[in-house]
């Protein structure tokens, strides 16, 4: 028999086309750290898998928008991603988060640290922070509506 925790967890889902960077709360919703990131195509069995061993409750996506806040080109495959996700995963809320500016701030964060491009990992850890960042202004932004 599996354990999960009393309180559930919020996964933030950073897509995209090639790769998906995830992010996830501890199961108090306090922090939000990067998960891992899966290739596109393997998404669902993994959080299939993730879903039997954590109690996830949230999906977070992040949305992609231009800067004057409309639909970018990937607006749709995002959202056609949601409707897979839907039908997948009934039983958890699935949620759209505006990215606007993550990639960036995560580019920077990651080129802080002293990550360099050239390294294998570059593109993966980008996508990761990404998702945190999008996970971590979704959860100020509900505590702030709760005070």
């Amino acid at each position: 028999m599996d354990f999960k925790p009393f309180m559930s967890r919020i996964l933030a889902i950073d897509y995209g086309i090639k790769r998906i960077g995830l992010a996830v709360t501890d199961p108090s919703n306090i922090i939000a750290t990067p998960l891992t990131t899966v290739k596109t195509q393997d998404i669902l069995p993994f959080l299939y898998s993730y879903i039997k061993k954590e109690c996830v409750k949230t999906f977070v996506i992040g949305m992609p928008k231009r800067l004057n806040g409309t639909s970018s080109s990937t607006t749709i495959i995002v959202k056609k991603f949601i409707e897979v996700l839907k039908k997948a995963f009934p039983d958890q809320c699935i949620l759209e988060w505006d990215e606007r500016y993550t990639s960036k701030i995560a580019s920077n964060s990651v080129a802080y640290i002293g990550m360099k491009k050239h390294n294998s990992l570059y593109k993966e850890t980008i996508d990761m922070v990404s998702a945190a960042l999008i996970l971590q202004s979704f959860m100020e932004t509900t505590r702030q509506k709760k005070s």
